[in-house]
């Protein structure tokens, strides 16, 4: 599952256990169950059938067993198949094979640093062409602020 460019470091392997604070210098593999704290700055491989409730910060995340909590990865997500993740998912790339399942927000960055919601509403401010369209009075705006209160 790992990329010729990923070296698994660390294996938490089918049938093992693992509770408490886990740091991995290197990519790590979870075939097992995981629960606690875990920090990675490489890879994190929930393979199946790993379990694991944490929130996880790495540079790539690839999960193919069940995740509970929030990925922050910086390079990319990977969501296999028989993947399961319950949680927020922020990072530059996403990838979703059918199958594949997931419950919470998904934002994807595109590598850019900046707020995504500044970025997209900024984009959509800066549309070029439409300057000759004027809506019909009353639309494009929100419900009650063409009306004056009084």
């Amino acid at each position: 599952m790992a990329s010729r460019n990923d070296e698994i470091n660390s294996v938490i392997g089918e049938g093992s256990v693992f509770e408490g604070k886990f740091y991995v210098n290197g990519s790590l593999q979870i075939s097992g169950k995981f629960e606690g704290e875990l920090h990675t700055e490489d890879h994190l491989i929930i393979a199946e059938p790993g379990k694991v409730k944490t929130n996880i910060t790495s540079r790539k995340v690839t999960v193919a067993g069940t995740l509970i909590g929030n990925i922050d990865a910086t390079e990319e997500v990977v969501l296999m198949a028989t993947g399961r993740v319950m949680g927020n998912i922020t990072t530059p790339v996403f990838s979703l094979q059918k199958g594949g399942i997931s419950k919470g927000e998904v934002i994807i960055t595109g590598g850019q640093s900046k707020d995504v919601d500044k970025m997209i509403r900024e984009s959509w401010a800066a549309s070029p062409g439409y300057e000759h369209y004027s809506p019909k009075k009353g639309e494009g705006k929100e419900k009650g602020k063409d009306k004056k209160e009084g």
